[in-house]
């Protein structure tokens, strides 16, 4: 389906697809294959202001709006899906936090050099027995004279063993999940370490690690927001980082459907092109609807963000539908390529590789229907 894109959004598109292909794509076999992280790629990226973002232009952002960013991530990860991950992070997860919740300084300081890809950004939410019940966290903070001294680990953290920059979400009073703050954390920082995670199933070129803060003095401008807003911190930035993968998760979907059509012309069974089996047209015609309505529900989230209105919601349901819906398209895509399908010498078995982290990571698909259940009922499933 073609939607009306102005001229920006149709430039950023071109853009975005013309590095995709020529830079991105080549290479994502062979990384994905030595478990690689793209730097000689993010650094290009930085160079060409892909990593701007929504960021305003006065803080060295693109300024873009949130439709062509959808753009942006969405044909990154047509490409890479571990390439779109390090901008999901880097803009979704790390800038628009600092954008919307840090006083003028601590944007000064860090926004222009995360939007030029100088510095990388992670965020440290996650821990080992804390996941999307938040409120567990055992990350502490404790105040000292010059500012706090945090102690903790994280898990499971995009960028976390490549970035310059972690924001930390970590209680300050212990047993009082009210009191969450978030901290900005620079990772040169003495006791503050990480370890990388190897041996994942999918996006094994992005980088991901454990953090580790063993003692960790920030000082009392390193505090993002007030204390008490630590949640409020991360809830805003999963409602931006859940937009940014599901864009990313249609771009999957649509690599699924274009490999599988040209493979479907291209090989024949009983004497004609699988494509023109009925149970294969099936699967495709599944795709394009899949296809069409994750676009559908992503554009209302990006609509409603860019007017400036709440969107929790309809973020949840395209977050839900998205990564549902490239799992099942990268699932048929493999169907349909039969034992190639099979082979990394196709990449739609990266795909499926791909996706599948997408229905756990940045709220599962059972946290988006208890959020949406919410919503219907009024009644939270969870406190």
């Amino acid at each position: 389906m073609d939607f009306d894109l102005n001229e920006t959004q149709r430039l950023i598109r071109r853009q975005a697809a013309d590095f995709a292909a020529r830079r991105v794509a080549p290479g994502a076999r062979q990384r994905d294959i030595e478990g690689r992280y793209p730097a000689e790629i993010v650094k290009e990226m930085g160079a060409l202001g892909m990593f701007g973002g929504v960021v305003p232009e006065e803080y060295g952002g693109a300024g873009l709006d949130y439709i062509a960013f959808a753009l942006l991530c969405e044909e990154i990860s047509r490409a890479d899906s571990s390439v779109r991950t390090v901008i999901s992070v880097q803009i979704s997860l790390v800038a628009t936090p600092i954008l919307k919740f840090g006083t003028e300084e601590q944007k000064r300081k860090y926004l222009p050099r995360l939007c030029t890809g100088e510095w990388i950004g992670c965020f440290g939410l996650t821990e080992p027995d804390a996941g999307s019940d938040v409120q567990q966290i055992k990350t502490f903070a404790q105040k000292t004279a010059s500012g706090w001294r945090l102690n903790g680990r994280k898990i499971w953290i995009s960028n976390g063993g490549v970035a310059q920059l972690a924001i930390v979400i970590a209680q300050t009073e212990r047993g009082n999940p009210r009191r969450m703050a978030a901290f900005l954390v620079e990772t040169s920082t003495p006791g503050f370490s990480s370890r990388d995670i190897h041996g994942k199933l999918g996006l094994r070129a992005s980088n991901t690690a454990e953090l580790i803060l063993d003692g960790v003095e920030v000082p009392g401008p390193a505090l993002l927001g007030e204390v008490g807003q630590g949640f409020a911190v991360a809830m805003a930035a999963l409602d931006n980082g859940r937009y940014s993968v599901s864009a990313g998760c249609l771009g999957i979907a649509r690599g699924s459907l274009e490999a599988s059509v040209a493979y479907a012309k291209e090989r024949h069974t009983f004497g004609k092109p699988i494509a023109a089996h009925q149970l294969v047209q099936e699967m495709i015609a599944r795709m394009v609807v899949d296809i069409d309505a994750s676009r559908l529900l992503l554009y209302r989230a990006g609509e409603l963000k860019n007017q400036g209105k709440p969107n929790t919601l309809e973020t949840c349901i395209a977050k839900y539908y998205c990564s549902e819906a490239a799992v099942r398209c990268a699932n048929d895509a493999i169907q349909i390529h039969g034992g190639m399908g099979y082979s990394n010498e196709y990449s739609v078995e990266r795909y499926l590789r791909d996706a599948r982290v997408a229905t756990i990571y940045e709220g599962t698909s059972q946290i988006q229907k208890l959020i949406i259940g919410g919503f219907a009922t009024g009644i939270r499933a969870f406190a």
